[in-house]
């Protein structure tokens, strides 16, 4: 069965970690996708290779704060299949890790700007298109740091990931009646390069009660999941893959 026959999707962050295994499994999952990251090259990558799979995906490299690279998304979707169903904005950075009065105002903006902002600049571009299809499904990468815990030297990265939350939940006051489902999908630690050294991949592992971190393809799942019509009646939610984290909280290495 494939989930996402004959649907377009956007998906952010594309070009590398969860996006780029969102990537290959949606097209897998028979979806047409628009990929967008700054790293043109390792987007067309991505692309290339979907393509080699007998699959279908245009490269879109730009800014994910610009407003103008998410309009040219949604344009490139139209453009070349004609629709636009769903996308995962799942693009984000960690940030500066500092204590909170420390922190620049230049940091703080610059992690709210990737994580916060071009969510919201992804959605009001989205939207309109959704709209004219009949609806879709949003799905917005939200993490445990700032929703269930605040983690030290992380206030702007918690804050901006919090923030998704009261974005899904707008969303779907605003177009929920209009079949737009927006979700925020709440993932916990990640196998990606943003995880860092293997010390600090162990020690987020130790945080989780099933004592690891999350594979990307693990999070593309369940990015799948709400993007599908699986998902039908899920809506305004927070759905989390975080390995039990948010549920208990356990001792690092305990």
């Amino acid at each position: 069965m494939s989930l996402l026959a004959d649907k377009t999707i956007i998906v952010t962050g594309a070009s590398s970690g969860i996006g780029r295994a969102a990537a290959r499994l949606f097209a897998a999952q028979g979806a047409r996708l628009v990929l967008v990251a700054r790293r043109a090259e390792m987007l067309d990558e991505v692309a290339n290779e979907i393509a080699r799979r007998g699959r279908e995906a245009i490269s879109c490299p730009g800014d994910v704060t610009a407003a103008e690279c998410h309009a040219r998304a949604v344009e490139a979707a139209l453009e070349r299949y004609g629709r636009l169903d769903g996308a995962f904005n799942n693009a984000g950075i960690v940030g500066a890790m500092k204590p909170l009065a420390e922190l620049a105002e230049s940091e703080w903006n610059e992690t709210v700007a990737v994580n916060l902002t071009a969510a919201f600049l992804a959605a009001r571009a989205q939207v309109p298109a959704l709209l004219a299809g009949g609806g879709g499904s949003l799905v917005f990468t939200s993490t445990f740091v700032g929703s269930s815990v605040g983690m030290p030297g992380m206030g702007a990265y918690g804050s901006a990931k919090a923030g998704l939350g009261g974005l899904v939940k707008s969303i779907t006051a605003d177009y929920g009646h209009r079949a737009i489902r927006a979700n925020a999908l709440m993932a916990g630690g990640t196998d990606t390069p943003a995880a860092g050294t293997d010390e600090a991949r162990a020690w987020a592992a130790g945080l989780h009660p099933v004592r690891r971190i999350a594979q990307p393809e693990e999070i593309a799942n369940a990015a799948l999941f709400l993007l599908s019509d699986l998902s039908s009646f899920v809506v305004g939610s927070a759905l989390w893959a975080d390995g039990g984290n948010s549920a208990t909280k356990v001792q690092a290495g305990g």
